[in-house]
Formats: structure tokens, sequence, C-alpha cells
């Protein structure tokens, strides 16, 4: 499954910058003005992950093919942007397919940098970008009703409920709360909407604090002030330096670990973010090879077997036999499938296994 994650903030706060960072190329035009970005940027980023290089080396495979998450860079928002104010409201419909959000937030003095307010306030401006986006769901759910208070009138059986559910999201929103804490998630009429709408404000969110380098590593009152606002609202924290991880962009492996050493760091921002996108949406990595590859894929948690089958090809799902499972563990300690087989460590497992993270499976099927 392909994962999006869209990238959202007001202008100047380094959205672009970390855009080029997380992506590793210099793709997004960065300036000191708003409305820098114009058209949406987009980039496929591959998912870091040892334990594909640890499988490629002991299958001695030519190819090690990552799983991918693709990110979207859009216009800075401002105040009243879901009203046709700056550009952002232009380009919103551009991340309502993102999977994850990710609230690319200030935190760092830079008189050279002009910012919206005489100095940042991270939850002043989480505060403008959580309200434009709640504003554009409201303003996208009002044509929903009125097209929904029309097919009432000729089906209420079938339009009722969605009639009902969507007032009561609009009453929601009206309230200045998103979609994400609405009680009755699991009706149905709400999972139909939710599907169809692609609410912004019900997607999952991960706040960026964009830091300078020397803050980095012990952190800052910015900082602090962002880390209660998402305690207050269960969403998680990633500290983050935008500059320094553009720097990071063409070192090699051991180059890249020794810089991060002196910003006082351990893992990249490009891995942070992945790790805590996993978390947030459930998801988990399995992998499959052959003697021209090993290959890592995405799935949810929970899927089985012929589910995760499905992700290679509909055929392996369609005509699903059995799947041959080794724990990646299993696998690095025996060094090799024939030896995991030797030791009869091969689990065989049919429709209804559940893929564990990490699961490395040959699929059996037939069509």
């Amino acid at each position: 499954m392909a994962l999006s994650i869209g990238l959202v903030g007001l202008p100047n706060v380094g959205k672009s910058t970390t855009f080029n960072a997380l992506t590793q190329a210099q793709i997004a035009q960065v300036a000191n003005y708003p409305f820098c970005t114009i058209e949406p940027n987009r980039a496929i980023v591959p998912v870091p992950d040892e334990r594909l290089e640890t499988l490629q080396r002991l299958l001695q495979a030519p190819e090690a093919i990552p799983a991918t998450i693709e990110f979207v860079d859009i216009a800075g928002l401002v105040r009243g942007a879901s009203q046709g104010e700056g550009l952002g409201n232009q380009f919103l419909g551009q991340i309502r397919n993102a999977d994850a959000i990710l609230n690319i937030v200030r935190c760092f003095d830079d008189p050279n940098v002009a910012h919206i307010a005489a100095e940042p306030s991270p939850r002043h401006d989480v505060e403008i970008v959580q309200t434009e986006l709640l504003l554009a769901d409201l303003q996208q759910l009002e044509r929903k009703l009125e097209k929904l208070e029309r097919q009432v009138k000729a089906d209420r059986r079938t339009f009722g409920p969605l009639l009902e559910t969507a007032q009561a999201l609009a009453a929601h929103l009206e309230a200045g709360c998103p979609i994400s804490r609405f009680e009755g998630q699991e009706q149905e009429a709400f999972q139909e909407l939710v599907q169809e709408m692609r609410f912004l404000s019900a997607k999952p969110v991960i706040y960026v604090a964009n830091m300078d380098e020397a803050s980095l590593a012990h952190g800052n009152a910015y900082l602090q002030e962002l880390e209660a606002l998402a305690a207050e609202e269960g969403i998680a924290v990633v500290a983050f330096c935008a500059r320094l991880e553009e720097e990071l962009v063409g070192l090699d492996e051991e180059e890249r670990k020794e810089y991060l050493a002196l910003a006082g760091v351990e893992h990249s921002g490009l891995e942070q973010i992945i790790r805590r996108s996993y978390e947030l949406l459930k998801l988990i990595s399995f992998f499959t090879f052959n003697e021209r590859e090993v290959r890592a894929w995405t799935i949810e948690e929970g899927w089985t077997a012929p589910r995760a089958a499905g992700v290679i090809h509909t055929d392996f799902e369609r005509g699903f036999i059995r799947a041959e499972v080794i724990p990646y563990e299993t696998f690095v300690a025996y060094g090799s499938s024939a030896a995991v087989k030797a030791a009869g460590k091969m689990q065989v497992e049919g429709r209804d296994y559940v893929v564990q993270d990490g699961d490395v499976i040959y699929f059996r099927f037939n069509v």
C-alpha cells in the first residue's frame, strides 16, 4: 500500500526546507517571503529499514527494493485560507488523499526570516492551521449537505442516516472540534462519509518542531510550548532541524551518523517521522525475496496473509494457497531460508494467519 503524507504550516516556518530535507532533494523552492511554494511539490522517498539491508546481504540478492512514502508540500496557510486568503486554499485538495499530516511548526528565532507575527508562538501558529483545516472541511461538508437534502426526499431510507450524520459533523466542526474527535466514528454512515469526503481534520497529525541546530539536543521554550499543546491533544511531536537535515544530503551513511552525533541526535528527522507515522497509522512491514531481489512491503497491523499477498498482486490474494513464513529474527539467526527449513523453523500458515512486522514470506498461490 502506498503511504502519503501532506506537509502543512504557516508561511516561512521552514516547510519547503523540511520537504527538501525529508526527500533529500532540492525541488521545493525556498525563499524568505510568503507563498514561495506555488505548485505543490511531490516526492517519493524510500523508507529506511536496516532489516532490508541485512536480508539483502544474507540472501546475496542483487537488488533491495524498499517500501516507499510520498510527501506532498503545499503552499503555506494563513488565517482565512479556507475562504480564499493567500494561496493555501487552492492546494488543500492536494492533501485530501494523504494518510497523515505533518504540521511544521516554527520553533526557532531568526530576524532574517519573516514570520506572520512579531515572534513565533507554536500554540498560536498551530491554532491557525487547525482552524483552516476545520473550515475547509466545513465548507466541503456544506456542499454535501445540500446534495443529501435533495437525495433524502427521494430515498430517506438510504440517505437519511447520511444526512443526520453529516448534520452532526457540521455542528461538531462549527464548535471548533476536528472530525478526529467526533463521537460515533463506528457508525456506518460516518465511515461512508469519511471515505468519500477525505476530511482533513480526520487525518492523524504529527507536529514537527523545526528548530535551530543549537537547540536540537536540549530543546528550547518553543519546543516546550508545542509539547505541552501536543500532550493536551494526544499528538506526537518530532524535534527536527531542517537546515541540518539538508546538510546531510549527499553524505554517506558513516558521515551522516557522525554529523548527527555532533548535533546530539541519534536518528535523522526522516527516520523519526517515518517511525512515528508507522506507529500512528498502525503500519508494519513484511519482506519477500527471490533470486533477483529482496523487497519490503507496507501493510496495516492485523492484515491476514491473503490480504498482504494482494498488495503484491491481486492474483496472489485471489489464488492464495498458503504462506511460508520466517520471522525476521529467525531468518537472521539461521542465515538462509534453506537453513531455517532444515531446522524445522519455517511456519506454514493458512488464510487466517495474521502477518507480523518483519515476517519474511513466500506466498504459494494458484489462479
